[in-house]
């Protein structure tokens, strides 16, 4: 099968559980989950950015690309996306499946600077894989801050999720308090069973100043 120019090249899903789960081996912390999110996870994060026009998309640890495909699928070749991966490996895989994706490798607390060295000044959603409940508090802190400070103040949208069995834990609690001091609205919709594990899905709006 061949593939035009632009085209995503399609994932194995089997190759990318392969790949998480010996970069979960290597650093759980970091990688967060044993096994790459589904598409119906991916797709109910994507769906934060239905309504809007052309959005300017910024993702946030996208691993093997499952949030990336969807994202990619409803911008249609409109828009912007930049996704941001600490992980070299896995930035390198995005950049190859996805040619039409800017593929940074970098800290996501670092997302206004990466935004303002490509002239974007904000973004209209930040869509994120990251396992914030697996992060201290400090680091918790430091990427809420970069996504309000990289969202448009209006019309932001900001979506991510925690695990089911993760969802009452101390580190989980203390993200979505730290949400709510950071949007006016948040909405937890799920859980999501068609994955492993199933996942809520959290989507926060209207940045606070």
């Amino acid at each position: 099968m061949t593939h035009e120019p632009g085209t995503p090249k399609p994932p194995s899903y089997l190759r990318d559980v392969g790949v998480f789960f010996r970069h979960w081996l290597k650093a759980p912390g970091k990688t967060g989950a044993v096994w790459p999110s589904s598409r119906f996870l991916a797709r109910s994060l994507a769906s934060a950015l239905d309504g809007y026009s052309q959005p300017a998309v910024a993702e946030l640890g996208p691993g093997t690309g499952p949030a990336t495909a969807q994202i990619q699928a409803r911008l249609a070749g409109a828009g912007t996306h930049v996704a941001v991966d600490l992980n070299p490996q896995f930035a390198s895989m995005l950049a190859a499946r996805f040619p039409d994706v800017d593929v940074v490798c970098d800290s996501a607390d670092r997302l206004p600077a990466i935004l303002a060295e490509r002239d974007i000044t904000v973004v209209d959603a930040v869509v994120s894989g990251l396992p914030f409940a697996a992060f201290p508090a400090g680091l918790q802190r430091d990427i809420l801050d970069a996504v309000v400070a990289s969202l448009h103040p209006g019309h932001g949208v900001f979506t991510t999720f925690n695990y089911v069995g993760a969802f009452s834990l101390p580190p989980a609690r203390r993200f979505r308090g730290l949400l709510a001091e950071r949007f006016e609205e948040i909405s937890i919709s799920g859980p999501v069973l068609r994955n492993i594990p199933p996942a809520y899905v959290l989507t926060a709006r209207k940045p606070r100043a």
